[in-house]
């Protein structure tokens, strides 16, 4: 864990949890494409940058995750480096309260502030493509979350964030976190069309060919979405399909998984009634989400 692994002469990533970018600017300045999860993860950066006699120019952000953005603050500590961060992304990574929030949907509790959801606070700049290096490129990449970002290298590298799972992970948790499921889908179907010298997700193996992976990830979307509107023959509460969902998938509930998991099921019930599958109704204190 926490390897350098070349994928040119000048584009790298380091493997853990979530992959970090690492691209050579010159002989001796690089530039991080996220951070990794918590302070150790940004330490073991260090170490590898201190390695290969490397300063750190720029840590650019895909979005505002905590574990693509929990090395921020130490780095940034460490070597001065500028953070830049994609719109509203930019305002999680400034104030990491805002996605426990966001997913509860209230003052998240105790159970909810802690590194996997809240990465401490890092002073981040709009991302803009006049703060790129040359010959970089921003990819839009939204859907997983709000402004979500990748970049694509000079030598012709694509670094694609969280807009894709690798097939175990979708077939162990079947429910991958999605803020917009419609533009999760446009973002796949753009994504499926690409091409690159390689790609590199940030939870899935690096790839020549990702296509069959984003059909695969989009399949998994529209299974899902049947899933519910099936479930919706009945009347039934949020509560009710979401406890549905996590016994026919085998999931554990936790605080974790509920508040993730809900705030996904919430958005596909979003999604499904602004297509008009699905219809809301309120009876007896409750609202009801039931097929058309």
């Amino acid at each position: 864990m926490y390897e350098l692994v070349q994928v040119t002469d000048r584009s790298c990533y380091i493997e853990s949890p979530a992959k970090i970018g690492l691209v050579r600017l010159d002989d001796t300045q690089v530039c991080l494409i996220d951070s990794g999860s918590d302070k150790d993860a940004g330490r073991k950066v260090r170490q590898l940058l201190d390695t290969n006699g490397w300063k750190l120019r720029a840590i650019y952000n895909t979005h505002s995750n905590a574990d693509h953005i929990g090395g921020n603050k130490y780095l940034q500590g460490q070597t001065g480096c500028k953070i830049y961060a994609p719109g509203i992304e930019r305002a999680f990574t400034q104030y990491p309260v805002l996605e426990p929030a966001f997913l509860y949907g209230g003052y998240p509790c105790k159970d909810l502030r802690h590194k996997f959801l809240m990465a401490q606070e890092s002073a981040a700049e709009e991302l803009t493509p006049e703060v790129l290096p040359e010959g970089f490129s921003i990819l839009p990449l939204p859907g997983h979350f709000f402004d979500m970002a990748g970049f694509r290298t000079p030598d012709g590298v694509v670094y694609l964030a969280d807009c894709l799972s690798s097939r175990a992970t979708l077939d162990k948790y079947q429910i991958g976190f999605i803020y917009d499921v419609a533009a999760y889908l446009r973002t796949l179907e753009m994504v499926q069309g690409l091409s690159a010298r390689m790609f590199v997700p940030a939870h899935a193996e690096a790839a020549e060919d990702i296509a069959p992976l984003a059909r695969y990830n989009i399949d998994k979307v529209w299974e899902i979405a049947e899933k519910i509107v099936s479930l919706c023959w009945e009347p039934l509460t949020f509560e009710a399909v979401l406890q549905k969902l996590f016994t026919e998938y085998g999931l554990t509930m936790n605080f974790e998984q509920y508040v993730l998991v809900g705030s996904t099921v919430r958005s596909y019930l979003s999604w499904l009634k602004d297509t008009g599958r699905l219809s809301c109704r309120f009876e007896n204190g409750w609202m009801l989400w039931e097929r058309i």
